[in-house]
Parts: C-alpha cells; sequence; structure tokens
C-alpha cells in the first residue's frame, strides 16, 4: 500500500468582492435617498397688505486707522455725528448702531465716539470683530512673506 501524501494548502485570503458589491450597493441607495431628506415641503404662502414684521434699521459707523469717522459711506466728524445719530433716532426709535473701528486707532478716539453714540439716545449700539482664526492665518501668511524675503 502506497500512501500519498498530499499537502492541503489553506486559503488565507480574504474574498473582497461579495464586500464590494455591497459597499457599492449600499452607496448608490445612499446617493439617490439623501437628496430627499434635506428637500423641505412645498408650499404657496399668502399674501399681505399689511407687513407687520419692520426690517431693523442698522446703521455702520466706521473708525478708519487715520481717524476719520464715517456714518455708513458718509463723511462726518465728532461734532456733528451726535445730531445726526439724534434725527435718525427721531425717525426710528429702534435704531442700531455698528461701530467698526480699525486695531490702530487709538482707545480714547473709540471711546469718545461710543460716548457720542450713546448721547444721542441710541442704547442698541454693536462692536464688529473679524473672526480670530482669519486674523491669525493672515499674520502668519505676513510673517512668512517676511521670512522669504530675509528680513526678520
Amino acid at each position: 500500500m502506497i500512501f500519498e501524501t498530499r499537502r492541503r494548502r489553506f486559503m488565507a485570503e480574504i474574498n473582497v468582492i461579495p464586500l464590494v458589491d455591497v459597499v457599492l450597493v449600499l452607496l448608490v441607495i445612499f446617493m439617490v435617498t439623501a437628496p430627499m431628506l434635506y428637500r423641505g415641503l412645498d408650499i404657496k404662502l399668502p399674501t399681505s397688505a399689511s407687513n407687520t414684521i419692520r426690517p431693523e434699521e442698522r446703521i455702520v459707523l466706521t473708525i478708519e486707522r487715520d481717524q476719520k469717522l464715517y456714518l455708513d459711506k458718509d463723511p462726518v466728524n465728532v461734532a456733528q455725528l451726535e445730531r445726526r445719530l439724534r434725527a435718525m433716532k427721531e425717525r426710528n426709535a429702534d435704531l442700531s448702531v455698528y461701530l467698526r473701528a480699525d486695531r490702530e486707532v487709538p482707545y480714547g478716539t473709540v471711546v469718545q465716539v461710543m460716548d457720542g453714540v450713546k448721547r444721542s439716545g441710541i442704547e442698541k449700539l454693536g462692536m464688529v470683530t473679524e473672526p480670530a482664526g482669519r486674523e491669525r492665518v493672515t499674520e502668519e501668511l505676513i510673517q512668512q512673506g517676511v521670512r522669504r524675503k530675509g528680513v526678520q
């Protein structure tokens, strides 16, 4: 009797073809259903002759680096500021002022302008700022530009 020694080799690989098929089917299903999830309802709103919601009037007060003052886009000095804001306040009692000041403007100038706004009777005063992330990125780019030129 001759015994044959056969070596059995086990397959140690994972068959990924069924896995890829399942993933592709799921991908197609999600691609078809995703636009349906974010869709709003289609309705036709009625019209109204009287508008119950009034838009809030906003004024932007800008102080440039050289301490020039602008009310929206009109140049104005500190003496005229209070008079013009009082006139605007008389027209609209719910007036909001947003103050934009360059970072190089002295603190005293900003406080003087804020005092003028408060003396004119406007209670809603906001400060406009830039997000912190953008400022850091800009400063880093400026520093990199200076380093590339060889100045440190």
